[in-house]
């Protein structure tokens, strides 16, 4: 009988456990009146603005985050330790895969554009015009330079 009440506490807490570890994310619902446009991280070049939807980059877990870039922006050659999805909400943005910016290669991507940036493939970006992207993965989110002088983190005065 011990046995059998022994048994029922270990099933029920782990019954408990696997429901704590099954529970889905709450919602999340913003407006685009909402979202808190500040600057963008240090390893971008100044002039964008930055928001975080939900998550947190920086973070094991999803994301998604957004940026605004004005005309002729650029994102110098770099990549992440994980797979880069983005959307181009508004305007347009160019990207391209390489250890050097090309413009004569930059893909267009339009309003509704979608690029899948694997884990570590080095790639650019280029607004063609001021663009709105959106970025989501799987954090934490990190991006290295192809070349470091290229890191506005390591420029004197930083």
């Amino acid at each position: 009988m011990k046995m059998l009440v022994w048994l029922a506490v270990v099933l029920a807490a782990a019954g408990a456990t696997r429901a704590d570890e099954t529970k889905p994310p709450a919602h999340v619902v913003v407006a685009p009146a909402d979202l808190k446009w500040g600057e963008p991280p240090p390893v971008f070049e100044k002039g964008a603005s930055f928001t975080v939807i939900s998550g947190d980059p920086g973070q094991a877990g999803p994301f998604v985050v957004r940026l605004k870039v004005p005309a002729g922006y650029k994102i110098a050659p770099h990549w992440h330790p994980t797979d880069e999805h983005v959307t181009v909400l508004s305007g347009a943005l160019g990207v391209g895969m390489g250890d050097t910016i090309d413009k004569s290669a930059l893909l267009k991507l339009p309003a509704g554009g979608y690029a899948l940036m694997p884990a570590s493939m080095h790639h650019y970006a280029v607004a063609l015009e001021a663009a709105t992207v959106q970025v989501h993965g799987v954090g934490p989110f990190a991006l290295t330079y192809v070349n470091p002088s290229d890191d506005p983190r390591r420029r004197p005065g930083k």
